[in-house]
């Protein structure tokens, strides 16, 4: 049996990320998905608890995959779900660069293995940061978010306007 953790900041969840989850669902008997707050992305949109909630129902068409939450190393995480890789979507070559240097120090530190799964062209271009820029411009984003995540997103816009 052959477990995987996909981990990423999620915030929100896409259908870029979706596609992945899906693909690697079919591929791997289970799958874990954690949700992280990234520092080096700026202020979040959603809190991880919002954002493990998301995910669970974005998800729950897919039996083999479960979600959980991290604020350590992802290989700490690697290590405590017993998963035998860490899966990567990569939409460009450009994310290749800095996912293969993590990729590097997770082994390192370890011993963990990174698999690298590319996106469609299509969904290529789809970015949570883009996604928080137009939504919080006005936006509309609802070919590139599952409904849970628009409904989210909808009730997030009319609180901000209230303030």
């Amino acid at each position: 049996m052959t477990r995987v953790l996909y981990p990423g900041s999620f915030d929100p969840i896409h259908y870029g990320h979706l596609e992945i989850i899906e693909t690697i669902a079919q591929l791997f008997d289970e799958v874990v998905v954690a949700a992280t707050r990234n520092p080096q992305k700026g202020e979040g949109l959603f809190s991880l608890h919002e954002r493990e909630q998301l995910i669970k129902e974005c998800v729950a068409h897919l039996p083999n995959v479960s979600v959980a939450m991290f604020s350590n190393l992802v290989v700490n995480l690697a290590q405590e779900v017993e998963a035998d890789f860490i899966v990567k979507g990569l939409r460009a070559v450009s994310d290749f660069e800095n996912e293969l240097q993590m990729a590097q120090m997770n082994h390192a530190l370890a011993g963990v293995q990174t698999i690298f799964i590319p996106s469609a062209s299509k969904r290529s271009f789809v970015a949570s940061k883009l996604i928080r820029e137009v939504v919080r411009l006005g936006g509309d984003v609802s070919s590139m978010v599952p409904e849970p995540v628009q409904v989210r997103l909808a009730g997030r816009l009319e609180a901000e306007r209230e303030q």
